[in-house]
């Protein structure tokens, strides 16, 4: 094992982490992260339905020819905003104080998801929607790397991996409730209620977020005079740990997996449901997503209470090649039966990746670099979503959605056999990895 990939831990006693072995919610940090997640991603699961509600009326049900464009389209116009600056906040969020770029990201995305219905209505046309999703997106650059890299700031290091569960259970019930709830809402209300209800869920999230009491460590990146050449160093250290780091790269390449076949399930996945269906509509996909999320809940239960025990990268492989076959089975299928089974096996496959690659990535680098490290994940995750969607897009059009089904099936699996093969000097630091707040010596 080479130095470099050995675990780094939290700091200890930084201001505002338990020392003690308090419950995770007894913390009131990590509880009102954790409340403020679970209310801000139930809302995300109504925009997402919303927007697909807003093009299947546009489209006829998703049955003009250019229904496949615009969804890819929309995927694009939601990934360009990482595309275009995430490589380059990551240094910037280093230096700064998450909690507040947190709060000013949530009342953004609020008034931004007001604006979508209105312009809608106004033009009927998507193109001005379009920017709005944009700049929606936009805000989560910030975001999103910043809620990661603040985790480990409030969390005591040995109870990290189990606050990563309990956050990715907190996404997990967001889609079951969200998904569940927004198709029906999108469906007997109207895409434009989702939209307001998603809203206000964003404000909520502000004043829970507010409630944390962050004090952040000081960082070398903090107290150093920045220029415009050192700024770009800083932003290339990051990149280097993706390559340098076998900790890091683990997490990437399965998270990388589920990333791709999520681009092919958006474009070709809903448009499969929808021609499958008697009465196509958003009730459909969002029960779907709920079922996918109870299989989510069942594996991240089981992923906290038993999977410890094994080497993260059999865990990640073993549920990427189950996740390929459930996949599989959405393809060769046009029964709602068939696709609730698969979805229950995908979700309970993949809900291993989201947390262990969450944990590799926030114990394989240095505190000063968590940010940076982060927005090159949030950057590679979406430009291979944009590259899975435009395939899934040509292969759909030049043959049909089960080609496409089958097509990202057999990847996802392929990625999990490389990741057996290729995970097992980082499965022996991670059983390595001390649970405790102390550094450990380099």
């Amino acid at each position: 094992m080479n130095a470099d990939d050995r675990l780094p831990v939290t700091a200890a006693g930084a201001e505002g982490i338990p020392t003690a072995s308090t419950p995770l919610f007894a913390q009131r940090n990590f509880a009102a992260l954790w409340w403020g997640q679970l209310i801000s991603m139930l809302g995300d699961r109504f925009t997402y339905l919303a927007l697909l509600g807003l093009l299947a009326s546009h489209t006829g049900q998703f049955r003009e020819d250019r229904s496949s464009l615009l969804l890819s389209l929309l995927a694009n116009v939601m990934l360009a905003p990482v595309l275009l600056f995430a490589p380059f906040t990551g240094a910037w969020l280093d230096r700064v104080n998450l909690r507040r770029v947190l709060l000013i990201s949530d009342f953004m995305r609020a008034v931004v998801v007001v604006l979508i219905p209105i312009t809608y209505q106004a033009t009927q046309h998507t193109g001005p929607v379009f920017i709005l999703v944009f700049l929606l997106f936009f805000c989560n650059v910030f975001f999103l790397p910043a809620k990661s890299a603040m985790t480990p700031e409030i969390v005591p290091t040995h109870q990290l991996m189990a606050a990563n569960a309990l956050l990715s259970g907190a996404g997990i019930a967001a889609t079951g409730a969200g998904m569940l709830a927004g198709g029906w809402v999108v469906d007997h209300w109207g895409w434009t209620t989702a939209l307001w209800i998603d809203a206000v869920t964003y404000l909520i999230s502000v004043g829970t977020l507010a409630l944390i009491r962050y004090h952040p460590v000081e960082r070398p990146a903090m107290v150093q005079r920045i220029t415009v050449r050192s700024y770009l160093v800083e932003v290339g250290e990051g990149w280097a740990l993706l390559t340098r780091s076998a900790t890091v790269r683990l997490g990437m390449l399965a998270l990388g997996a589920v990333w791709l076949g999520g681009s092919f399930l958006h474009v070709a996945g809903n448009q499969h449901i929808q021609r499958a269906a008697s009465v196509p509509g958003m009730e459909r996909v969002g029960v779907l997503m709920c079922v996918l999320a109870i299989g989510s809940g069942v594996g991240t239960w089981w992923m906290n209470a038993h999977g410890r025990r094994l080497r993260p990268a059999l865990l990640l492989g073993i549920g990427l090649v189950l996740a390929g076959v459930g996949v599989g089975a959405v393809a060769v299928s046009t029964r709602f039966a068939v696709f609730a089974l698969a979805g229950f096996m995908i979700g309970l496959s993949i809900a291993p990746v989201f947390v262990l690659s969450e944990t590799l990535l926030q114990l394989g680098v240095e505190l000063s670099q968590r940010g940076r490290v982060f927005s090159a994940r949030d950057f590679l995750m979406r430009l291979l979503f944009m590259v899975g969607v435009a395939l899934a897009g040509a292969v759909t059009r030049q043959s049909d959605t089960r080609a496409a089904l089958l097509a990202a099936a057999s990847l996802i699996a392929a990625i999990g056999l490389i990741t057996m093969a290729t995970g097992r000097n980082v499965s022996v630091a991670l059983a390595q990895a001390p649970p405790t707040n102390e550094p450990r010596p380099r």
